[in-house]
């Protein structure tokens, strides 16, 4: 159904005459008449009749009158929907109890007032397609993995290095140790089934084993962290690696232990992504909260090689009307 034939009928309803209809419309008032004729003849029935005081109502038209204001209100929800600054910030995570997610949720308690839709996204190449065709704003990943550069329309900044602990069940060798250097985890079987090839996650892992001589097994089925902490907890031999700030909850019984792993301690550098010319407001405003809420930096920490070094993102952008900052200070420190 032509909108502009619901919108100029709905105009001559409350105006009660064409003519008036034809101002508020800014056409004319035969314009308006063929709108009204053409919605007539899709709808098989008459919506006016013409009288000395103008256009009335028929009764078709009287039933039609709700339904066509609905429409127009459907049609600006929908144009709401994708409209920067109306619709929701959309913000990809890896996992729901991970750290990035954490990172959302202060943002929301912060901001309580911007929406948020949250989705999740298997890998790097799906989150930069997704911010490239405007299908999110920012997603939070581990970026500069060898051959996987980010295009140069696509921008990051570290917002959280994750030390990684342990976790172990109470039968485990190390279960009552209260950290673990890192070396001191070669021969022993460490179970990730979630690691998938391919991902920036994996090229992370890869470079741990390697350097470290580490041995990580991701055989068999994934069914969750439910699952994976169910076996932990029932196998003295098996341990995994679990990010600190990975919200889990176990049964009391299972007795799992989370011990930190130091010297040095690896971490997760996580980044935060979007698209240079996202015109999102809100996007400025999460990348405003993550610089002042950032995590300290480790200097004695371990990342692979090809993560990038901490370095300041660009400064949100002026708000209308605002000058640009013309000094040289860290993104911290223009917050």
């Amino acid at each position: 159904m032509d909108l502009d034939t619901v919108r100029t009928f709905v105009a001559a309803a409350d105006a009660g005459r064409f003519q008036e209809a034809a101002v508020e419309l800014a056409v004319t008032q035969q314009a308006v008449s063929k709108r009204i004729a053409a919605l007539e003849r899709a709808l098989g029935v008459r919506l006016f009749t013409r009288t000395a005081r103008g256009a009335e109502l028929t009764i078709d038209g009287q039933a039609f009158l709700p339904h066509a204001r609905e429409l127009l209100r459907a049609a600006e929800r929908a144009v709401a929907s994708v409209r920067a600054g109306r619709r929701p910030l959309r913000v990809d995570v890896i996992a729901s109890r991970g750290a990035a997610a954490g990172l959302l949720r202060g943002f929301h308690r912060a901001h309580p007032g911007i929406d948020l839709d949250v989705v999740m996204l298997l890998d790097m190449e799906a989150a930069v397609a997704a911010i490239r065709s405007g299908a999110i704003d920012a997603s939070f990943r581990a970026v500069g993995v060898p051959g996987r550069p980010l295009p140069e329309d696509v921008e990051s900044v570290r917002v959280l290095d994750e030390p990684l602990q342990l976790l172990t069940g109470p039968a485990h060798a190390l279960a009552g140790a209260r950290s673990v250097p890192l070396g001191r985890l070669a021969g022993h079987r460490i179970w990730m089934p979630g690691i998938v090839p391919g991902t920036e996650w994996a090229a992370y892992y890869d470079d741990l084993v390697a350097e470290f001589g580490l041995t990580i097994e991701a055989t068999g089925p994934n069914f969750g962290s439910d699952a994976l902490l169910d076996t932990i907890a029932d196998t003295p031999a098996l341990a995994t690696f679990m990010g600190e700030h990975t919200r889990l909850v176990w049964p009391a019984g299972h007795g799992l232990r989370r011990i930190p792993v130091t010297g040095p301690t690896p971490v997760y550098p996580h980044s935060l992504l979007w698209h240079r010319d996202n015109p999102h407001p809100a996007l400025d405003t999460l990348r405003a909260h993550l610089a002042a809420t950032a995590g300290g930096r480790d200097a004695g920490a371990w990342v692979p090689g090809w993560v990038p070094s901490w370095t300041p993102g660009p400064p949100p952008r002026p708000a209308p009307g605002r000058a640009a900052p013309t000094d040289h200070r860290t993104l911290e420190e223009f917050v």
